[in-house]
């Protein structure tokens, strides 16, 4: 009697033995897109949790302050490690550059008020610059890779009818084999794809709010810095004792 043939073992070891140079390279470049997308989820989630410490604390002291010099040894001792810290950091240093401006540069041009709007907008502008670092690959994985799967379940279901025709079997054991091992490219697409699209939309939202907490802060920052509210010495833009504050690295 004889024994039956034992059939093949299928899966994603079988897929990948059998895998061309195309296929190959498919898979490669997801790998690729997955470690580069979970390195930047973790950095930025790490970062942001630090930075919602930090903004937390810095904000408390600067309403509890008792003045705005307070403020400024405060950031001078601790550092500049949080969007609002920044933000002030360049306040103070606005001040202590327009008080020592000799007028002979086009970035000393305008009154009290305007140099200091400038500066707070470049802080801003910074601030806005280094969020959205990462975003754009995050976004670019999260539409691309579940193509980037289709087009290799493609390929490798043309391989596979291309083989069945070839060994002149084409009974549904034969077929369904090779064809549900080519759809693992898709679902690889869709895992590489998923995860990338969350945080894209977790953390455009998380700077959507916290920019819009740094612009109102800006708001009041200018005013208190502008008019020496809350200084106790009069007028900050005509104060010298106001030192410049180091805005240290990574800032």
């Amino acid at each position: 009697m004889p024994v039956p043939a034992t059939p093949p073992a299928l899966g994603f070891a079988h897929f990948l033995s059998h895998a061309d140079g195309v296929a190959i390279a498919i898979l490669a470049i997801m790998t690729f897109m997955s470690v580069v997308s979970w390195t930047i989820i973790a950095i930025k989630s790490v970062r942001h949790y630090l930075e919602r410490r930090r903004s937390a604390h810095f904000e408390r002291y600067f309403w509890e302050a008792p003045s705005l010099a307070a403020i400024q040894a405060h950031v001078k001792a601790d550092g500049v490690n949080d969007p609002f810290s920044h933000m002030t950091a360049h306040g103070f240093r606005a001040i202590e550059q327009f008080s020592k401006k000799d007028g002979n540069r086009m970035v000393e041009s305008g009154s009290a008020d305007e140099f200091l709007t400038r500066s707070l907008r470049r802080a801003y502008e910074q601030e806005t610059s280094r969020r959205e670092a990462g975003l754009t690959f995050l976004a670019s994985v999260g539409s691309s890779a579940p193509f980037v799967g289709l087009f290799g379940t493609v390929w490798g279901i043309y391989h596979a009818l291309l083989a069945i025709g070839m060994s002149g079997q084409g009974t549904l054991d034969k077929v369904a084999g090779p064809v549900g091992e080519a759809l693992i490219m898709t679902a690889l697409g869709l895992a590489v794809a998923i995860p990338a699209v969350l945080a894209y939309n977790t953390f455009t939202r998380q700077n959507r709010v916290i920019l819009a907490q740094l612009d109102g802060f800006a708001h009041d920052l200018f005013a208190f810095m502008s008019t020496g509210n809350r200084a106790g010495a009069g007028d900050l833009r005509l104060v010298n004792s106001i030192q410049p504050v180091t805005v240290k690295a990574g800032a």
